[in-house]
């Protein structure tokens, strides 16, 4: 790399660079696999951190918000992490590294690591477009994670939990998943820090779900104070299969949580329901891509937004309809409760549809607490830091419930009520 290559960069995007060059012989992956990571890196070195001029990043500018970027992954979590539901199988992947030996039940799993050195990997480590930073960094980076195959006809007693765990630095994961046809089952995909100290974290799901599956699917992401988190998960949704997708951010300095959803199957429905829980100075941006590509295929997706403080968010939702998709039927809702005059939230629902025998449609809302409601409470004894604490969990508790899940509801309203307890 010359002089004046450098010299464009900044901070962040040199340390990328360094890091990459630092890592690049321990990094795992065939002839296949380090061509596409060289590539991959190249792009990014080329093109830079996307900014405001690129659509899909034009409310979060990550060149200018990402200011730094740990070296390396830091020393190993060892603080043990209780599952979010008692009796989950748990499958670990911690400070960016999965146990090969783990198991649960009878699925098929395997390491990720072990696909990078095989080469099996190097097909789909790709970037998805050219605006795709979080597959592009992902791809470059990545070590480790489960492959994970769940056979035909599965029925899951219990969840099963995967937890990617760090204790700082850089933590780059994958996670494949299969659904074979008819399966049913819960996924809970959680995020979080066992520590203080500053990680730059990148994680892609890549979920395919077959004829006639019945899944719910969770993301919980509860990273640190400083942490950057760029998520991104990929759906690819079969014939009458029915996906119930449920992401949580509740914690984090800098978010990105990116779903690609591909609707290829007749019969096919998705419900998508968001909760987004912003404090301090952080700021946290949802992008959704939607794809009906078949007919007869349904969609409802609703988010929900608390802000306080100078925390600023973002939900941008495209919806696309292709001509084949006829008698789609798909609805699309923001909500948001902005708690303090210097909070910001910016919603940019989009639908692009090519087909004539359609029922699509969004909305979305801006507003803070109703005076009148917190009045009612205050005037029967109530305090008002509660009373608002109250009402605020009564916005979003009614997303949780749609889980119908005695065990999930509790555990997802209790993360909920620890974070406004520090928050509200």
């Amino acid at each position: 790399m010359n002089m004046q290559t450098t010299n464009r960069l900044t901070a962040a995007e040199a340390a990328l660079v360094e890091a990459f060059n630092n890592q690049f012989g321990e990094l795992p992956g065939d002839g296949a696999v380090t061509a596409t990571r060289d590539r991959l890196l190249d792009d990014l070195k080329k093109g830079g951190l996307p900014t405001r001029r690129i659509e899909a990043w034009h409310y979060t500018d990550l060149k200018n918000l990402l200011r730094e970027v740990p070296a390396t992954a830091g020393d190993a979590a060892s603080k043990e992490i209780e599952p979010l539901i008692e009796g989950s199988s748990v499958l670990s992947i911690v400070q960016g590294h999965a146990d090969p030996s783990a198991r649960a039940g009878d699925l098929e799993i395997s390491s990720y690591a072990q696909r990078l050195i095989d080469g099996s990997a190097a097909a789909a480590l790709g970037a998805l477009g050219a605006d795709d930073a979080v597959g592009r960094i992902n791809g470059s980076f990545v070590r480790d994670g489960y492959v994970v195959d769940i056979p035909a006809k599965t029925e899951f007693d219990r969840p099963l939990e995967i937890d990617v765990v760090h204790a700082g630095g850089q933590i780059h994961t994958r996670l494949p998943v299969s659904f074979g046809e008819n399966v049913k089952a819960t996924v809970i995909e959680r995020h979080l820090s066992v520590t203080g100290d500053a990680a730059f974290v990148s994680h892609v799901s890549d979920i395919t779900i077959g004829e006639g599956t019945e899944l719910i699917w969770i993301i919980l992401q509860q990273q640190g104070r400083e942490d950057t988190h760029l998520g991104q998960i990929r759906i690819d949704l079969g014939a009458n299969a029915k996906l119930k997708l449920f992401v949580i951010n509740a914690g984090g300095k800098l978010v990105r949580q990116e779903m690609h959803i591909k609707v290829t199957g007749e019969g096919a429905d998705l419900t998508l329901r968001g909760i987004n829980l912003l404090g301090g100075d952080t700021h946290t941006d949802v992008t959704m891509v939607l794809g009906h590509n078949v007919p007869h295929t349904g969609s409802t997706e609703i988010i929900r937004n608390v802000v306080f403080d100078r925390a600023k968010g973002v939900f941008q939702g495209i919806i696309r309809v292709a001509p084949d998709a006829q008698k789609t039927d798909a609805k699309m809702s923001c909500n948001t409760l902005l708690m303090s005059d210097d909070a910001d939230f910016s919603t940019k629902p989009e639908l692009e549809i090519f087909a004539d025998d359609v029922q699509c449609g969004h909305g979305a809302t801006v507003t803070d607490i109703d005076d009148n409601h917190l009045f009612y409470m205050m005037a029967r004894g109530v305090p008002e830091n509660k009373a608002r604490a109250m009402l605020v969990n009564a916005f979003v508790a009614e997303i949780v419930e749609e889980l119908e899940d005695e065990d999930l509801v509790e555990a997802l309203e209790g993360v909920i009520a620890a974070w406004l307890e520090k928050h509200a």
